[in-house]
């Protein structure tokens, strides 16, 4: 039987009168790169909430990594959040002496590798950084750590074509060579359609389609294509 990285049983969360999860259920299993694909408000930042235990949900179980959701799944999960909170007087090599001072399985050499190759400036200062800059910064936070499973909310977000190549160089490398879950949410399909081993496709806090991207793409088209055919009227609208 394979290993699931996450499961989730008929959870659900409420937020006033929008269900940003209604009765979901999945499985991921672990290992590769997982495509959590949908349109804007259809529960992809609520659900990576749940499963690092910042939100709770209302209703359901969930299991990540073997185990209910909380610090001590937290130590073994690299999450990237839409943005971030920094102290007023951290530069860039202040927030990488802090990831390793707090951060469990934070590799250090590869950081500075990283923010070398990102063209990060080590005394520029986290105050006023440019959107993209940020990205770039909390993306190498993620990517130095050595865990069994990584979660990004929209990482390329403001990031140039030529970071966002190494970033995906990294990715795969970090679920090849380390072996790690990552699981991806991005409006990004173009670029990143190869990347996926397995994809879900979420709708209004549900599940749409899941499976083995290789499978879906055989029955269905590109990963593009299926979002395009199960969500057309929602992006639309957009």
């Amino acid at each position: 039987m394979t290993n699931m990285a996450v499961t989730c049983t008929d959870v659900s969360k409420r937020y006033g009168n929008r269900m940003a999860l209604n009765g979901l259920t999945l499985e991921i299993p672990s290992g590769g790169i997982v495509g959590i694909l949908g349109p804007n408000g259809s529960g992809k930042s609520t659900l990576f909430r749940t499963l690092m235990g910042i939100t709770r949900p209302d209703s359901g179980n969930i299991s990540v990594l073997g185990s209910v959701p909380g610090w001590e799944t937290n130590a073994k999960i690299a999450y990237l959040p839409d943005r971030a909170r920094w102290y007023a007087d951290h530069t860039v090599r202040k927030a990488l002496d802090w990831g390793s001072s707090l951060l469990p399985n934070f590799d250090r050499s590869r950081a500075l590798a990283l923010a070398h190759e990102m063209n990060l400036d080590l005394g520029q200062s986290v105050n006023g950084m440019s959107r993209g800059t940020e990205a770039r910064l909390m993306l190498i936070l993620c990517l130095a750590r050595q865990v069994p499973l990584m979660i990004l909310d929209e990482p390329f977000f403001g990031i140039d074509l030529i970071s966002r190549e190494k970033i995906i160089d990294a990715l795969v490398a970090s679920a090849t060579e380390q072996e790690t879950t990552v699981l991806l949410s991005t409006h990004e399909i173009s670029d990143t359609e190869s990347l996926f081993d397995y994809a879900v496709f979420l709708r209004a806090g549900r599940v749409e389609r899941q499976g083995n991207a290789d499978s879906l793409r055989s029955q269905y088209g590109s990963m593009r294509d299926i979002m395009r055919n199960l969500f057309q009227e929602e992006v639309t609208s957009q």
